[in-house]
């Protein structure tokens, strides 16, 4: 398998979201064909490279993410936005099913204006929808620095032979 610096020179491109746990939206986006490299992390806080620990805490800042590496010519980015919907309430400040706290917000964190007018877009897009009744409260930010998470919780139910999630689907 090719890493993550290999895809990016041949063309892919790199998308992050946070959408609660971080197991579970791994386990939903690395099934998305066209989707060839993912790693959960932190990201959007202020302390550098944090431990488990110090996210669950709260204090960091950061949100549990997953950084995708994904070619563009098989999955568009705006594909990519409608599991990202999909797979979350993005309605629940700082909650995600039983995980409370600003580490499992709802975020989409983008890499160029691109991916930034393509979230807009999309958001409103499902704010006019009707799907949800409540607001919709997904952050749109720039992409800051991305800090692997410990190597247990990469391709967390893979590893453990499960088809697990930590999310609420509806």
């Amino acid at each position: 398998m090719a890493s993550k610096e290999e895809l990016l020179e041949k063309g892919d491109e790199i998308a992050t979201f946070a959408a609660g746990c971080f197991w579970g939206v791994e386990a939903a986006f690395r099934k998305v064909r066209g989707v060839e490299f993912t790693q959960v992390g932190y990201t959007g806080g202020t302390k550098d490279d944090p431990t488990y620990k110090e996210v669950c805490t709260g204090k960091t800042g950061h949100a549990e993410a997953v950084e995708i590496v994904f070619d563009p010519s098989v999955v568009p980015y705006s594909k990519l936005m409608e599991l990202f919907w999909e797979i979350h309430d993005p309605t629940t400040l700082d909650r995600q099913g039983p995980d409370i706290g600003t580490q499992y917000r709802s975020a989409i964190f983008y890499h160029d204006p691109e991916q930034e007018r393509t979230a807009i877009d999309s958001k409103m897009d499902l704010e006019g929808s009707g799907k949800h009744k409540g607001a919709i409260v997904t952050e749109i930010v720039p992409a800051g620095p991305f800090y692997r998470a410990e190597e247990y919780h990469q391709q967390y139910f893979e590893k453990r032979g499960t088809e697990g999630g930590c999310f609420i689907r509806y």
